[in-house]
């Protein structure tokens, strides 16, 4: 028998089980954190938000099961990109508290994209797997096949985003080294 089973089967959707309740209030929680994440004008503590969104969603694999994505989703998108991120702040010199150059004034054209684009993303995901429920008792897959499916199909994206966090990285040094030949040039010239 499939993992995926017909809703009407075996399940009521105003019977949810403990892993359900869970999977909505982690999920309340981790939205919570992205709309602070993009809110926030201290952009220090926009990345620590970030954690706990991402950490959320980490916590969302789990309740499915799906192990490996949890860990993988905590090692490199909690861990490095994060503390990649924090780095490009420390590096760039960016302002730790308010900064008015982090509000470009576009808020409610940012706005409306997002709930459109978030309200497209819940209508196609609805009407994906309307009638289908995943089975969170048992296991979903092994690591050899989600490693399998994950480096056969997925090299490319993986290896794209690596090569742009890394000239994130080069570029955020690039801007420091700028800020202190300016500096030094200035400090010269007014002696």
């Amino acid at each position: 028998m499939s993992s995926l089973v017909l809703a009407a089967d075996s399940h009521g959707f105003l019977s949810p089980t403990g892993v359900e309740v869970a999977f909505l209030l982690v999920g309340l929680v981790t939205f919570g954190a992205a709309i602070v994440t993009v809110t926030t004008k201290q952009l220090v503590h926009a990345a620590l938000w970030l954690v706990v969104a991402l950490g959320g969603l980490a916590v969302e694999y789990l309740l499915l099961t799906a192990e490996f994505i949890a860990w993988v989703q905590v090692l490199i998108y909690v861990g490095s990109v994060v503390v990649l991120l924090l780095f490009g702040l420390m590096l760039t010199r960016a302002p730790i508290g308010r900064s008015p150059d982090a509000d470009s004034g576009n808020r409610w054209a940012a706005l409306t994209v997002a709930l459109a684009s978030a309200a497209a993303l819940v209508w196609v995901v609805a009407d994906a797997f309307r009638t289908t429920w995943i089975d969170v008792d048992r296991a979903q897959g092994s690591t050899a096949v989600t490693g399998s499916i994950l480096f056969r199909h997925w090299v490319l994206p993986f290896e794209a985003l690596s090569v742009l966090l890394l000239a994130a990285l080069v570029g955020a040094i690039v801007l420091s080294r700028k800020n202190d030949g300016a500096a030094a040039a200035d400090g010269k010239g007014g002696h």
